[in-house]
């Protein structure tokens, strides 16, 4: 949701009123993975300026989804729009509170130092999955998105069986730290999640024609929709500082 002017003041004056009018309170926030270092780059700023304390854990958007659904206690949850509908539909999340945050392509990476390959068409794209000796990915089972995206996009490009012999499928956390190990010499993730590794190198978003983005959208849990704290933490993440930290950690506010 791309806040105008008018809103982000609106925004502002909500958080202003949220600091001015709450006690002090501790907001857990279940995040899927990508949306991860947003939260925790915001949250030193969000607890000095309002005294509330953040609790943050996070999993893939199905990891997360089965959590929720299986009772798992929160205030703020920040899944992909799929994921929150549901979980709206089975009353887990408030109805009305869910709003779009941000946006985030997927990439490709390499460890630093190592030979850049040419990913700029589909075709060299190919020609570098098929010449890599290993390829990390979200095990698509785990329900991260940037996995089951991925795991389709080889069928349609036709080399799914090649690559899946050679692919090193992560359950979940940073795909690019299998580069730094050596266990893989290419990673296909969430560019704010490859950005997140040190010793690797973003190479660059897959081309434009075979593109994938992942909305992530923020929602109160059903039990916590008068929470004071957790509307504050929600309007935060729309805020001016929010978004400077959005595109420093390789994300882009999600279209309306």
């Amino acid at each position: 949701m791309r806040l105008g002017s008018a809103a982000a003041l609106a925004v502002a004056g909500l958080l202003s009123c949220f600091v001015a009018s709450a006690q002090a309170d501790e907001i857990k926030v279940l995040t899927a993975g990508a949306f991860k270092p947003i939260v925790t780059a915001v949250a030193a700023e969000f607890e000095t300026s309002t005294g509330h304390k953040l609790v943050i854990d996070n999993d893939t958007a199905g990891g997360l989804l089965r959590r929720i659904g299986g009772g798992e206690a929160f205030d703020v949850a920040v899944l992909t729009p799929a994921a929150v509908k549901d979980l709206v539909a089975s009353g887990k999340i408030a109805a009305g509170t869910p709003v779009n945050l941000a946006r985030t392509s997927v990439g490709v990476a390499v460890k630093a130092g190592a030979p850049r390959p040419d990913i700029a068409t589909v075709a060299a794209f190919k020609t570098a999955l098929l010449e890599a000796r290993k390829v990390a990915y979200i095990d698509p089972a785990a329900g991260g998105s940037s996995g089951i995206y991925f795991s389709k996009l080889l069928e349609t490009m036709g080399i799914a069986e090649p690559i899946r012999a050679k692919a090193v499928l992560v359950p979940g956390g940073l795909v690019a730290q299998r580069l730094v190990t050596g266990e893989a010499d290419l990673a296909i993730h969430q560019i704010s999640e490859i950005l997140a590794v040190p010793g690797t190198v973003l190479v660059g978003p897959l081309p434009a024609e075979i593109q994938n983005y992942t909305v992530y959208t923020g929602g109160l849990a059903a039990t916590a929709a008068g929470s004071v704290a957790g509307k504050a933490f929600l309007a935060f993440l729309q805020s001016d500082s929010a978004r400077r930290i959005l595109a420093e950690k390789g994300m882009e506010r999600a279209p309306e």
